[in-house]
This record gives C-alpha cells, structure tokens and sequence, in this order.
C-alpha cells in the first residue's frame, strides 16, 4: 500500500460543491451548513437534486442517476475545488457504477469530504483514482452544525493541513505499540459490503485502518469483524484505530468483542480516537503515510493531508 496524491488545500474565495450521494437532506440543516461554509470565505454551491426524494424509497436523496449526475457534474466542474457531502445514510454504492471515473480521473485531484455511507465513495476514490480523501464532518449534519471541535478540526485540514498533522484522541491503547502505515478505513459495515465489489481493494495489507459503525449491536459487529478476519482482508494490517460506535450497545460488551476479534491480530490497535459519528467528530485523511502510536493516542501524518 502506497501513499495517494494529495488535493490542493483550499483558499479564501474557493468554489465548493454540496452533493447528496446517499441519503434525504433536511433543508433548514444544509441552510445552517451552508451558512458556516460561508462564514470561511468559500463559495458553496448546491448541487440540484440535493433536496430531491426518490419516489419509490425514502431512505434515498432522489433517484440513483441523479445522484451520479449530480457528482459527476460538480467533480467535473474546472471552478470547484472540493466536493462536500451533505449526509450519509446509504445509497452511494447504488450510485457509483454509474459515474464516468475517466472523467473523473481527467478532471484532477479535488478534496472529497464525507463519511458513514460515503466510506464507498472514500473507497472508489482510493482504488480508481488514487486520490486522497477526508473522513469529516458533513455540510447537513448536527456535528458540522452544531460541534465547534468539529468544525474547527475540518477547517483546519481544508485550509491549513500542515497545523494537523498530528490527530491526538483520548482514546486508550487496547494492544499497546507504534505502526506505520498508509490510513484507509471509514464505516466498518460499509467496508465489509465492499468485498468483492468492482473495483474493491483486496485488502488492507501496508494500511492503518481507522474504523467506526453506528446502529449495529455488537454481534453484527462481530460478524463483520469475523467476515473480513475469514476473508483475509485484515491480513498484513499494520495498526488500529477505534472510532465511535454510536449506537452500537453496551460498550463493555462491545469492547469485548474488539478486543477478541482484533487483539489476536498482533498490531497496535487503539480506541476511543475520536472520529466518526460521535460528537466533535476529528477528521482524518484516507491514503497518506503515517505513524499510529496507540499508548499515546496519535496518528502523525508523514504529509499534511491536503497538498
């Protein structure tokens, strides 16, 4: 696994794009989203089927080709610097066979900002365009909203990624040690439904995996975890880190799923770090080097995430 070409930082005055891949985007949550994306001196723009419905499935921000069409035309766009999703939810995946990644690769390295059920698109970007991607806060989401942390960390990687190389948490190393590696990760069951997927990496061998879910109790977990161990996908990981698990039961209960699924891998594995769906959610870059060191809860990249 080698590092992926970073995307330019971006700048007072530059043009972003708000797209909704998955699913149903609340109105007065992307007005609140838009409003502080231009409180940072950006440019967004809506694409224009954000706030569609599909008619036939709720759980779906308008129809499959829409969607495509919609994040297709804002990554082509030459005066958009940075692709922003609205929300999660699912229904990326239905879409991503359906985008023109010639074109896409044509168009240059652009910032991709998302995470939950845009760990698909994360993925495709990685193994299609090898480009890096950000794991962050969304445009219509109550912690981009709402969560100063949040938004003050996503800042920070946009328009200064040098000041964040180093992504502290309080989280506790479970299996203690430093690795190095290249980060790959986003929403475990997202991960797991990659497999054998067009495109899909093979596995995570060279990576620091950074993983999270939300809603799934802890024998689905379990069988996830158990699913990608079966498979070989965790085969040659080098280190994990632990994000939020929203949702998810008991954390003691858990916990102990964690630690016997993964503790067995022989890797620093670290918890609690602080991305993904909880509250004050850090964002984390996926395809840059870096250096897991799970006692003192850091990830330290060779390379601002953003060039």
């Amino acid at each position: 696994m080698t590092p992926l070409v970073r995307p330019p930082r971006l700048g007072p005055g530059a043009r972003v794009a708000v797209v909704a891949p998955s699913g149903p985007v609340r109105e007065e949550r992307l007005a609140a989203g838009l409003d502080i994306l231009r409180a940072w001196e950006l440019d967004p723009v809506v694409a224009p089927h954000v706030l569609d419905r599909h008619p036939d499935f709720p759980y779906l921000a308008g129809t499959d080709a829409d969607r495509a069409a919609d994040f297709q035309a804002a990554w082509c766009d030459p005066d958009v610097s940075a692709v922003l999703c609205a929300r999660g939810g699912y229904g990326a995946q239905r879409m991503v066979e359906l985008l023109d990644w010639d074109a896409l690769r044509a168009a240059g390295p652009k910032v991709l900002v998302g995470f939950s059920d845009i760990t698909a698109l994360h993925e495709a970007c990685a193994s299609r365009l090898g480009l890096v991607t950000l794991h962050g806060p969304m445009a219509s989401a109550v912690d981009f909203i709402k969560n100063t942390r949040a938004q003050d960390h996503l800042r920070a990687t946009l328009f200064e990624p040098e000041s964040v190389r180093t992504i502290a948490s309080p989280g506790s190393a479970f299996v203690p040690g430093r690795a190095r590696g290249v980060t790959l990760g986003g929403c475990l069951s997202m991960l797991a439904s990659e497999l054998g997927t067009p495109g899909a990496r093979s596995g995570a061998r060279g990576g620091l995996l950074l993983i999270e879910d939300v809603g799934e109790e802890a024998y689905r977990i379990d069988r996830i975890l158990t699913q990608l161990l079966r498979s070989g996908w965790l085969d040659g990981v080098a280190g994990i880190a632990l994000g939020s698990w929203e949702r998810c039961g008991p954390y003691e209960l858990l916990r102990t799923v964690l630690v016997d699924r993964l503790g067995g891998l022989g890797v620093p594995v670290v918890e609690e770090f602080g991305f993904g769906h909880g509250e004050g959610a850090l964002t984390i870059p996926f395809g840059v080097g870096a250096e897991l060191d799970a006692e003192a809860g850091t990830l330290t990249l060779d390379v601002p995430a953003l060039a």
